[in-house]
This record gives C-alpha cells, sequence and structure tokens, in this order.
C-alpha cells in the first residue's frame, strides 16, 4: 500500500509547515529590524549628537565675538587632529559664497534652516553623503555643521549584508524544517490512515503503534482503544449471531411439530387446544429472549445515561433483599442482608436493582435446594460493590471465565429454565455505570461481585450524566 499524498489545498500538515515557515521568515524579519536599527540607529543619533554639540560651540563663539572670532574657532576645529576627515563645515555668505571651512563652496539649493538634513556634497573631487546641520546667522550669512558619512555607510553596508545573509540562512533552515516537520506529520497521519484503511477492509485486529507520550501516542492510544471495544463488539455481535440461531431452532422446531401434531385428523379438540398453549408458552419464551437482547442492547448503548443519579446501594440492597425474601423461603432457602452505613454511587436506580434482583434470582435458581444466600454492599478503594453469595456448589473453573457470555450455560444446569443471558445483562449494566462484574468461586459456593464507582457519602446534591 503506498503512503497517502498530500496536497496543499487538502492537507493540513502542508498548511502547518507553510505556517510555520511563515512565522519563521516573520521572526528573522523582526530580528533583523530590531537589530539594523539599533545598531546604525546608535551611530546615527551619535553623530547627531556631535554635529549638534560643535553647532552650538560655534555658535558660542560667534555670539561672544562675531564672524572673526568664528572663524578662527572654525579653524581650530579642523586643525585639532579629532575627526578632521569625517567634519563638515562651511561658513557661506548672505550671496552663498564660501568664506570659511573644508568645502569649496555650495551648490544647488540651500538646506532647510535649523534642520538635520542628509545630502550629498563634494570635496576634493569626490562626492559624499553627509548629514548636516544648516544655521542661519545674522545679515543672511549660514553656517553649516555636518558628518561625512562615509564611515557610516559602509558599516551600514556590513550589517545589511550580514542580516541578509543571515535572514537567507534562516530562511533556508525555516524551509527544511517545515519540510522535515510536513514529512513527520505526514507520515503520522499516514500510519494512522493506513491503518484505518485496513480496518475498513475487515481486518479488525489491526492497530496503530504508540511511541512515546506526546498528543500523537495519545490519540493513537485513544483510537486503539476504541478499536478494542468495536473488535469486542463485533465478536459479541457474531457470537450472538450464532447463539440465536442455534438456540432458537429448537424452540422453533418443537413449535412447529406441535402444531403439526395437533393440526394432524386423528388429534382431537383437547389435542389441538394443548398443542396451541404449549406453542405459545414455547413462542413466549422466545419473545422473553428478544427482551433481553433488547435490554443487553440498550444498556451496551448507554441510552438511559441521563436518567443517572446519586443512590444509596444499601437502601437498594435492602429493597431487593426484602422483595425476594418470600421466594427464597418458598425454596426452602435462607436469603440474608448484611447492614452496614450508606454506600453511595452515581447510577440509574432500576437498573441497578434489576442487576441485583438477576444475581440473586441465579443464586436461588442455581445454588441448590437450602441454599444460604448472604448480600453485601462493600466500600473498597474509589468504588463500592453489591456482593451477592451463596453456599451451593459454584461454577467449575473451565467455565468460570465464560458464564457472563450470552446464551452460555454450565452444562449441568441446562436441564433447569433459563436461556444464559442473565449475567449478560448484569455485565452489560456494570459497564453503562462504568464498573464491572467478577464472578470469583470461593468455599463452598460462588460470589458475584457487581463493582461501581463510589461517591462521597457526604455529597448531597443530585448529580446526572451531562
Amino acid at each position: 500500500m503506498t503512503a497517502p499524498s498530500f496536497s496543499l489545498r487538502g492537507s493540513i500538515a502542508a498548511r502547518l509547515a507553510l505556517g510555520y515557515g511563515l512565522l519563521v521568515a516573520l521572526s528573522v524579519a523582526a530580528i533583523a529590524a530590531v537589530l539594523y536599527f539599533g545598531t546604525v540607529g546608535v551611530f546615527e543619533r551619535s553623530i547627531d549628537a556631535k554635529i549638534t554639540s560643535v553647532a552650538e560651540r560655534l555658535l558660542q563663539h560667534y555670539r561672544d565675538g562675531g564672524q572673526a572670532a568664528l572663524q578662527r574657532e572654525m579653524e581650530v576645529q579642523l586643525s585639532d587632529r579629532i575627526d578632521t576627515d569625517t567634519e563638515v563645515l562651511l561658513l557661506l555668505s548672505p550671496q552663498g559664497r564660501a568664506l570659511a571651512g573644508n568645502l569649496s563652496g555650495w551648490s544647488g539649493p540651500p538646506a532647510p534652516a535649523d534642520k538635520m538634513a542628509n545630502r550629498t556634497l563634494s570635496r576634493d573631487g569626490k562626492q559624499f553623503s553627509a548629514r548636516l546641520l544648516t544655521l542661519a546667522l545674522d545679515g543672511g550669512a549660514r553656517l553649516v555643521v555636518g558628518r561625512d558619512l562615509r564611515e557610516l555607510d559602509a558599516v551600514r553596508g556590513v550589517i545589511q549584508r550580514a542580516l541578509a545573509a543571515g535572514a537567507l540562512l534562516s530562511l533556508l533552515l525555516a524551509l527544511g524544517g517545515a519540510l522535515l516537520f510536513r514529512r513527520l506529520l505526514e507520515g503520522r497521519i499516514g500510519r494512522i490512515r493506513r491503518t484505518a484503511a485496513q480496518i475498513a477492509a475487515g481486518d479488525l485486529s489491526r492497530r496503530i503503534a504508540v511511541h512515546g507520550d506526546d498528543e500523537f501516542a495519545r490519540l493513537n492510544a485513544d483510537i486503539n482503544r476504541m478499536l478494542d471495544r468495536i473488535e469486542e463488539l463485533m465478536e459479541g455481535v457474531r457470537h450472538v449471531s450464532n447463539s440465536i440461531a442455534h438456540d432458537l431452532r429448537t424452540p422453533l422446531g418443537r413449535v412447529r411439530a406441535r402444531l403439526e401434531a395437533a393440526l394432524q385428523p386423528a388429534a382431537g379438540t383437547d389435542a389441538l387446544e394443548a398443542g396451541a398453549r404449549a406453542a405459545i408458552d414455547d413462542i413466549d419464551n422466545v419473545i422473553s429472549v428478544f427482551d433481553k437482547l433488547l435490554q443487553i442492547a440498550a444498556a451496551e448503548s448507554g441510552v438511559r445515561g441521563a436518567s443517572f443519579e446519586k443512590l444509596d446501594l444499601q437502601a437498594i440492597a435492602a429493597d431487593i433483599v426484602e422483595l425476594y425474601e418470600p421466594a427464597a423461603e418458598m425454596q426452602g432457602a435462607t436469603l440474608a442482608m448484611v447492614q452496614a452505613a450508606p454506600r453511595f454511587v452515581r447510577g440509574d436506580r432500576q437498573l441497578v436493582a434489576s442487576a441485583l434482583a438477576g444475581l440473586i434470582d441465579n443464586a436461588l435458581k442455581y445454588g441448590g435446594p437450602g441454599v444460604k444466600i448472604e448480600v453485601s454492599v462493600r466500600a473498597e478503594a474509589g468504588q463500592v460493590a453489591l456482593v451477592v453469595r451463596d453456599d451451593g456448589p459454584g461454577v467449575p473453573a473451565a467455565d468460570l471465565a465464560r458464564v457472563c457470555e450470552r446464551f452460555y450455560r454450565v452444562d449441568r444446569s441446562r436441564h433447569l429454565p433459563g436461556n444464559g443471558l442473565g449475567l449478560s445483562i448484569v455485565t452489560a449494566i456494570a459497564r453503562q455505570h462504568g464498573g464491572r462484574l467478577v464472578v470469583a468461586n470461593v468455599s463452598p459456593g460462588l460470589e458475584v461481585r457487581l463493582e461501581l464507582p463510589s461517591l462521597p457519602a457526604r455529597q448531597d446534591a443530585e448529580i446526572t450524566i451531562p
């Protein structure tokens, strides 16, 4: 089987990979912008601060000694060997002629006064970009103070090239990571899809491999549990179908034989009436079997979950024991209840009472003459157990694991009335309540435990399943 293909339009893996790549690209762009403006901006602010400082010092000399003092200070500034190669100083007459400074002149429109501006200048026959501050003086003269930006342009170029190389490398790594991420995601989803296709083809034994403890591993484990339950239910359906075909063949054949015998010409009215009544009894038994199967199906489907409430198992057990005491006395059996404190669970009152009644009925039916039956409610770690124990013959060890299967009956009890669905119904009710049914031989007799999750005794509010 080939791996499933994925398109960008229909693949969540491709969309997630694309989103991952875009997120990385945006992150790289944001980091690059912060780095660029953080470094270049520091240089630019430093240059502006130096220009402003020099301009203020020159203006102070101009105010103190006039234009002559300003020119002397400009010559000192240009000859102090401090930033001489990057300083730009120019004093222009009102007519635009250069009076002092390290520029031969000014061409083009005048720069805006009292504002920083970038401009391309020419010195020694070479053009360069400069950061300038133009100050207006008395009589229309202008003072230009600035800095050569060639070093800053070089630093800016180095940073831009480094950031471009880093961004390209980051994008390549992001692309590789996105493709790897997509491949891994598609691989894990592909395994799930392949397993689902094999199951859809009829192989219910297939399961998804679980590796690690991430979200996919937990999802795979959940799917496997669901598949286990589906396989169990399908096996149950096959078993029930086979059991129905086998167990209903006899009563239906018996009904047909009785009706044929009653319709014989030699049969009298009494024989016809007796045959009809026997046929009706057999049909009632068949209807009873189907009713119990429907009861099991309803319990397994959880259709009555909305009626769950807080239940006191001790009180329910006492009511059922009291109900069955007359039947036990008629059979010569002893039915006793062990008194204890209230024990609370969440469940359907009618279903739980029906399950306990079924367990007591089984003990009376299969325990033998004079059987002693004890019903108790026991609190254990996180659960409450409804326990029905008798001193009868118990169940053969070879049959113990199968007594809860539908239509299964122990060989020695096949002569007794019944259809092998009693414990199946109780098992379905236990599962619907999140519990289980445990059957074990004791010395002497049999102990059957209906174990349900417990609730704190102090919890008074009614609880329902949402």
